[in-house]
C-alpha cells in the first residue's frame, strides 16, 4: 500500500494498543468527502475497480479477502455491500449473514459457523454481521457467561490471526451511526411498505440498550485491533460516505495484495484455431 494509501486508511484504523473511545468519531463526519456527487461517482469508479482487482484475485486462486460489516441495527450493512461490491462479478464473491444461530450452530463452538463461511482462495468474502455477534448481542444480552465473553476476545484474536497465517487476509469495518439517525432509519421502515420486512420489533428492545451496545462496541474495539487483523471506525450517517470510504480501503487493500493472472505452462502461439 502507498503511503497516501496508507494515511487515508489510518484515518479510520483503531491503533492496536491504544486505547479507543467511541464517542470521539463524529458519525455524521464528511471532512474526508464533501461532495455527495462526486463522492457517489468516485464510488462507482472504486466498484469498477475491486471488480477488475477481484478478477485477478480469482484468477490466481492462492489467496482469499473477508470483509467484516458489523455495526448496530439498520448501521447500512446491506447498504455497503449493495454499493461498494454491485459491480464485482458474483462468482468470486460470497456474502454471509448472520443471524440468531440455528439449532445445529448451537451444537458446536461459536466460532464454527464463522469458520465455516471463510472465504476460499480466490475469493472476496463479505460477513455481514460476524462472529463479533458473540461478544456483543451476548454480551449486552448476558446469552453466555461473563467469563466465557471475556476470554472469547483473545479466541477471535486467535482464529483471525490464523486466517492471515493461511492466506486471507481480513478487513474489518464497524459502521458507526447516531442514535438520531437510527431512529430516522427506524422510523422510514415503518413509514415505506416497501421496507416493512426490514423492520423488526426485537430491534425496539436493542435500542433502549443503546448505551450498553455502545460500550461493548468499544470494548470489542479496543480488544479486538490488531496488527493482523485491525478495526476500522467508519462515519456511517451519511451513507454515501460511508461507502466512499470502505470502496477506496477494499480497493486499495486488493493493489497492496496485488494478486497476478498466473502465466499458463503453454505457448498461446502452439495452437491455432481453426
Amino acid at each position: 500500500m502507498s503511503d497516501h494509501a496508507r494515511a487515508f486508511a489510518e484515518k479510520f484504523l483503531i491503533k492496536p494498543g491504544r486505547t479507543f473511545k467511541l464517542k470521539d468519531v463524529d458519525p455524521r463526519d464528511n471532512s474526508i468527502f464533501q461532495n455527495e456527487g462526486a463522492t457517489k461517482a468516485e464510488t462507482e469508479q472504486l466498484a469498477r475497480d475491486i471488480d477488475a482487482l477481484q478478477d485477478r484475485l480469482y484468477a490466481e486462486g492462492q489467496r482469499a479477502l473477508l470483509v467484516i460489516l458489523q455495526g448496530t441495527d439498520t448501521a447500512g450493512k446491506d447498504g455497503t455491500i449493495r454499493g461498494v461490491f454491485n459491480s464485482t462479478g458474483p462468482i468470486g464473491v460470497s456474502v454471509t449473514a448472520f443471524r440468531r444461530p440455528s439449532e445445529n450452530e448451537l451444537a458446536h463452538d461459536y466460532l464454527w459457523r464463522a469458520h465455516l463461511a471463510c472465504p476460499k482462495r480466490g475469493m472476496i468474502g463479505i460477513f455481514n454481521r460476524s462472529h463479533y455477534e458473540d461478544v456483543l448481542v451476548a454480551k449486552v444480552r448476558a446469552l453466555a457467561p461473563k467469563k466465557a465473553i471475556e476470554q472469547r476476545y483473545a479466541e477471535i484474536n486467535a482464529f483471525e490471526k490464523m486466517l492471515t497465517e493461511n492466506g486471507t487476509v481480513v478487513l474489518k469495518f464497524m459502521l458507526h451511526i447516531s442514535k438520531d439517525e437510527q431512529k430516522e432509519r427506524l422510523q422510514e421502515r415503518l413509514d415505506n411498505p416497501k421496507k416493512h420486512w426490514k423492520f423488526n420489533p426485537a430491534d425496539l428492545e436493542d435500542r433502549k440498550k443503546w448505551d450498553d451496545f455502545q460500550d461493548a462496541y468499544e470494548t470489542m474495539l479496543n480488544e479486538c485491533s490488531t496488527d493482523w487483523a485491525p478495526w476500522y471506525v467508519i462515519p456511517g450517517d451519511r451513507k454515501w460516505v460511508r461507502n466512499g470510504i470502505i470502496a477506496r480501503i477494499v480497493k486499495e487493500t486488493l493493489e497492496e495484495m496485488d494478486p497476478k493472472y498466473p502465466k499458463a505452462p503453454w505457448n498461446p502461439k502452439d495452437f491455432v484455431i481453426d
